[in-house]
């Protein structure tokens, strides 16, 4: 994968990210929250890993949902995601290790927005353990290429990090020298599903379709891509395919 040059400063829609109540709201009178209108699973393992400031708890309804529908969900294990990239992705290569020999299985890797990075590096470093990535609303083809108030707190996060860990001043930067960045740019082994919406507010949709994955639209916020009722239809197809 071939990251694109640094991009624009882009505003982004972030009134638009208030719609995301009635998304939920949508999905949870929808045929499709009962699974009235999709596919059923068999059990296969589906690891959930959540976006930028976000933890497990903001895919806590996919989470519920993929298991009703046949599926088995898993966690992360992520409370809050703004660590070192690097650092997150050798602990979610653990948990993924623990998931596939407790499932038997390769996992499909299911990622919001910088859990999709994540997703997309750990199926470069353990494709054997990885049967497919789904990115919901991932700058996979230019991961900083977001809002200007999403640059700014992934710079807070960057002072944060700094402190704590002071000689890695590029940590959180397209320049990071850990093998994080390397797994990101390899080529795909496991096939990538890229989900993106062009109201996007706050990713830009453009970098959510990298050149190495199949590419599906929606319509609906950033924030909401996981209780969009679109999305789940499309993640129903993807999972059962062989």
């Amino acid at each position: 994968m071939t990251e694109l040059p640094p991009p624009v400063r882009w505003w982004g829609h972030p009134f638009g990210e208030a719609r995301v109540h009635l998304e939920l709201a949508r999905l949870l009178l929808s045929d499709t929250w009962r699974g009235a209108d999709v596919p059923h699973g068999e059990g296969a393992p589906v690891m959930l890993v959540p976006g930028f400031l976000a933890g497990d708890l903001t895919l806590a309804v996919l989470h519920d949902w993929l298991r009703k529908i046949g599926h088995r969900s898993y966690r992360s294990g992520i409370t809050w995601n703004v660590d070192c990239s690097e650092a997150a992705v050798r602990r979610l290569d653990r948990r993924l290790t623990e998931v596939a020999e407790r499932a038997g299985a390769p996992v499909t890797l299911v990622g919001h927005s910088r859990g999709g990075l994540f997703a997309r590096a750990l199926a470069a470093r353990s494709p054997d353990r990885v049967r497919r990535v789904v990115a919901l609303g991932s700058p996979l083809a230019s991961q900083l290429d977001a809002s200007v108030l999403t640059l700014a707190a992934v710079s807070g996060a960057r002072v944060a990090q700094n402190v704590v860990r002071p000689h890695r001043p590029h940590c959180l930067t397209v320049r990071c020298p850990c093998p994080f960045s390397a797994d990101l740019r390899a080529p795909a082994a496991p096939p990538v599903v890229a989900i993106w919406s062009a109201e996007d507010g706050i990713v830009r949709p453009s970098a959510c379709r990298p050149d190495d994955a199949e590419w599906r639209e929606v319509r609906g916020s950033h924030v909401g891509l996981g209780v969009n009722v679109e999305v789940y239809r499309q993640l129903a197809e993807v999972l059962v395919r062989p």
